[in-house]
């Protein structure tokens, strides 16, 4: 039975990019996303280039929802090898630090953190079982470094971030991957670019880099296969160093 990988928070940039370079490689695709029109149009297109796709509609900012779309995928594919998430809610801004307050991190935390910790504790006993399978994770710039003005989402995303160093840590020699990839440009084909275009950047000031979500995927298949860092950061040159998958702090001498 061939492999599926589940993205969760699929859209037109990153989302389907995944989905292509993960289904040229013989993955099933499940899709994950809000709304189930933009859904419908993704499986017909993948459909279109020989991808088997399905979509799978829920609101990812409820974690009450995961375990009811992993039994949906579950039933439709048989299983689960591979779970990346990386949803961009529409209404998500930066804000000044000084203005940052618990309504806000309580709102964003939901789909930034708690739903990513409680989709991979779901899909982690399947994997185990295993002996084999990925969790992967996008996560944008401000997660590894925290800048004025740019607050809000990022310390979400570093709590997040920080739970991926550990779960590859504690994963070592399970045959279980867990990697995240940090993303300091704009995805051309999202919604977040095209707000860009518009002048609705929602927070975001400055020049702002943009990168083809192909090359992002590039950058997921080869961590899913060589499983050789915890951490990918497009431009490749933030990535962090010492950043090897299934660190420990015994390997260290610091434990």
């Amino acid at each position: 039975m061939s492999k599926v990988i589940a993205v969760f928070g699929a859209g037109t940039g990153l989302g389907v990019s995944l989905a292509r370079r993960f289904g040229r490689e013989g993955f099933r695709v499940a899709l994950v996303a809000r709304r189930k029109e933009r859904l419908d149009a993704l499986v017909e297109q993948l459909a279109e280039e020989g991808i088997e796709a399905a979509g799978f509609s829920g609101d990812l900012s409820l974690p009450a929802v995961v375990p009811i779309l992993v039994d949906a995928i579950r039933e439709h594919f048989g299983r689960i090898d591979v779970v990346e998430y990386g949803p961009i809610a529409g209404d998500m801004a930066f804000t000044p630090a000084t203005r940052v307050d618990a309504a806000t991190l309580e709102e964003f935390s939901r789909l930034l953190l708690l739903t990513p910790v409680e989709l991979f504790r779901t899909v982690l006993p399947e994997m185990t079982g295993r002996g084999d399978g990925a969790l992967l994770m996008t996560t944008g710039y401000t997660a590894v470094q925290p800048m004025p003005f740019m607050s809000g989402p990022g310390p979400l995303a570093a709590a997040a971030r920080n739970y991926v160093y550990s779960l590859s840590g504690e994963l070592k020699d399970t045959g279980v991957y867990a990697g995240t990839l940090t993303v300091a440009s704009l995805v051309t084909g999202s919604e977040s670019a095209r707000r860009a275009r518009t002048g609705d950047t929602k927070g975001v000031g400055g020049e702002i880099p943009t990168v083809h979500p192909d090359e992002l995927a590039q950058h997921y298949w080869d961590m899913y296969t060589k499983r050789d860092r915890i951490e990918q950061a497009h431009p490749a040159e933030l990535t962090p160093p010492d950043n090897t998958a299934g660190w420990s702090p015994m390997a260290t001498g610091n434990g």
